[in-house]
């Protein structure tokens, strides 16, 4: 398999997090795992159909796809005919793109665009991250992120921040807030903090040297225990700790 990501023009770096592609191995099929990460994306296929969602979805050629924000682990079948091409939106900027429905309707599901809202299938071929710069650049609704600045403290943190807080650094209440996390994320603000405070144990783990204990890794990160991380890890990834 072989994966590759780009940055989008500096323009949308505001709103864009990265384009991607993704090819399967002439030699190899398997079944590749996505982690939840709390954003939404857009995915098109140019190879062969490609089942995605636990097998509950077939992606097929030419069509672009809509992927909600996630708050479990999703797996999909890489075969050697794969091709496939993405966008990894930053949280909450759905919205600056698209009219849709509300970002909750689209947790965890992976759902066909329209063709209006479908990327063009020959201009994606001739060259797929300059086109996806102009597609965009001219789809732009709004230039403005209404939770950045929360998502903002629940990063800087690292999920570590109670939803109390959250609200009052930002001038809100905890019901406003619990609405438009719905609405412009797909996830409650508690599902999203922990989303970002379980990366970074995530990002802890692969980095840290083998005599780093878990415990500590776990208290590093706000968890109770080393049992508290190993079953958010479980519940994330379907992994323990030892197949990270």
């Amino acid at each position: 398999m072989n994966y590759k990501k780009i940055k989008p023009c500096k323009e949308l770096e505001p709103f864009i997090h990265f384009y991607w592609e993704l090819k399967g191995h002439e030699l190899e099929s398997q079944w590749e795992r996505v982690f939840p990460d709390g954003c939404a994306g857009i995915v098109t296929n140019l190879g062969g159909t490609c089942l995605t969602d636990n097998g509950a979805v077939s992606m097929e050629f030419g069509k672009t796809y809509v992927v909600g924000a996630m708050n479990s682990f999703k797996d999909s079948f890489i075969d050697n005919d794969t091709h496939l091409l993405g966008v990894c939106l930053k949280p909450a900027t759905f919205a600056n793109f698209y009219s849709y429905a509300t970002q909750n309707e689209l947790t965890n599901e992976t759902i066909e665009f329209e063709k209006s809202n479908s990327f063009n299938v020959d201009k994606t071929l001739v060259n797929s991250f300059n086109y996806f710069d102009y597609f965009f650049l001219e789809r732009i609704k709004s230039r403005n992120n209404q939770l950045q600045s929360v998502v903002n403290d629940i990063h800087s943190t690292n999920g570590q921040i109670s939803i109390v807080e959250l609200s009052k650094r930002n001038f809100t209440t905890v019901r406003q807030l619990e609405r438009n996390f719905k609405k412009y994320i797909g996830l409650s603000p508690k599902e999203y903090s922990n989303i970002i405070r379980f990366q970074n144990a995530l990002s802890i783990i692969k980095n840290s040297n083998q005599n780093r204990s878990l415990l500590d890794i776990a208290f590093e990160c706000g968890y109770y225990d080393h049992s508290h991380l190993t079953n958010e890890i479980k519940r994330n990834t379907g992994l323990s700790p030892s197949l990270l």
